[in-house]
């Protein structure tokens, strides 16, 4: 009879390990424990929470219409510089990968050295750079520099990620397209990426939320995005935990919302397959 009973619980118990409930309730408890936390730390200092006051530089109602608060404006400027990073980034991640891949000597020459001298140099030096030395030499923007500078560093490691993925496709898909009178290019185009993506998904997603990440760095350079928005409000109010805060759970939306389109997309791959 016991053993029975201690069978039935153990049931019980696997199927509230496995339930939403039980991943809720953890994360609730990790919740309480970092206010806490929070709580007991800013006690010490004796810091002055003010909340109340943060709403109005995330958004605001004037004469019944809604505006942009300048943490929001930044978040748009944030959204911009993603978008175009990513888009550059893994443009200069699949060309990387493809010249590492080639025959040409003198192709795989200069990848290397794109690699090595991206790979080994910090980001920060490299925005610097592309805005005190080249952006004054070819006249582009700091916009257009901060992005380029974001595009160039994550797509050094981006092209790994793609240069892995195409490696893992088994030779007899290359085999199969050359009997069919295929050419390299349609080779890549229509048999070796459509494999490779679904196998790089999760680690393209990793490099697109660092993208995310280091995109507060082109605050360095004046370019007014979250991270920038957010000192400035810090300089006028002094409110820094709770802006900082707040510009961290803005980030932490933005990468897990990515996060979750991916793994959807991932599922839906997997479903296909």
């Amino acid at each position: 009879m016991s053993i029975k009973m201690s069978l039935s619980y153990q049931k019980i118990w696997l199927k509230l390990k496995r339930s939403p409930v039980m991943d809720v309730t953890k994360f609730l408890i990790v919740v309480a424990v970092l206010i806490w936390v929070m709580a007991r730390g800013t006690q010490q200092l004796g810091y002055n929470w003010q909340w109340y006051q943060v709403p109005k530089y995330i958004f605001q109602f004037q004469d019944g219409e809604f505006s942009f608060g300048p943490l929001l404006f930044g978040l748009s400027m944030t959204f911009r510089i993603t978008a175009w990073g990513l888009v550059l980034s893994m443009t200069i991640g699949l060309v990387t990968a493809l010249l590492r891949l080639s025959n040409s000597f003198f192709a795989r020459i200069v990848a290397r050295g794109y690699l090595e001298l991206i790979r080994n140099t910090p980001l920060l030096v490299q925005i610097f750079f592309l805005y005190f030395v080249l952006a004054p030499i070819f006249g582009f923007s700091r916009f257009f520099a901060g992005v380029l500078a974001l595009s160039l560093f994550e797509g050094a490691y981006a092209s790994e990620i793609f240069r892995a993925g195409i490696v893992s496709i088994h030779k007899g898909q290359w085999e199969a397209s050359h009997s069919l009178g295929l050419n390299i290019f349609d080779t890549y185009r229509c048999i070796i990426l459509p494999q490779a993506i679904r196998r790089i998904l999760p680690p393209l997603t990793s490099q697109a939320i660092s993208l995310i990440k280091d995109s507060a760095l082109v605050s360095t350079i004046a370019i007014y995005d979250l991270t920038m928005e957010g000192r400035a409000v810090i300089a006028e109010t002094f409110l820094t935990f709770e802006i900082w805060f707040t510009v961290a759970f803005m980030y932490l939306i933005i990468t897990i919302t990515l996060s979750i389109t991916v793994n959807a997309l991932e599922n839906r791959f997997r479903i296909q397959t």
